[in-house]
Formats: C-alpha cells, structure tokens, sequence
C-alpha cells in the first residue's frame, strides 16, 4: 500500500450489475458503511484468498467488517468485497 488507509481521495463504485456495490449489498452492507471503514480503519492486512490489501473496521451501527480493495494509484481506491467477521478478542468493543 502506498498511501496509509483513509488518505484515499476518490473511491471508485460501481452501480452496475455485478459490480461492487452489488457485491457488497448481498453482504448486507452499503457504500456509506465501507467508506466509514476505508477512512476510519482499525487495521490491516492482505486477504488469506486472494492476497489483496485489506481494512477492518466498524460501521457506524457497529458492526465489524473487512473491506478488501485495490489501490488504482495513491489517490483512488476500488472496494471488491466487505462483509461481516468476527471481532478479534482483543479489540472487542466495550
């Protein structure tokens, strides 16, 4: 990653069938929550299927969520997927 997670300027959605918004509402999430998560991330990693950069983070309503994206360039993002994990033990919310 070039850029640290939340100093994207642009994120790419893509409304058509098949795309990434479509993708991420069958997980039961909107692009307002996985913007949340992409700017106010708690940490991150590479995706164990696809080796891909990833974020985890909460919603605004609390759920925790991975989001797994491409870096286009240092300013843009493109979402691929975010759905529902488990929180890890430590960082449970109080």
């Amino acid at each position: 990653m070039s850029r640290k997670p939340g100093a994207w300027d642009v994120i790419i959605w893509d409304d058509d069938p098949g795309g990434n918004v479509e993708h991420i509402a069958e997980n039961g999430l909107g692009t307002e929550d996985v913007t949340h998560v992409l700017m106010h991330s708690g940490g991150e990693s590479s995706s164990r299927s696809t080796g891909k950069p990833c974020v985890f983070g909460y919603t605004p309503d609390g759920r925790y969520v991975i989001v797994v994206f491409e870096e286009i360039d240092a300013h843009t993002v493109y979402p691929v997927t975010a759905y529902e994990v488990p929180e890890p033990k430590s960082s449970k919310r109080k």
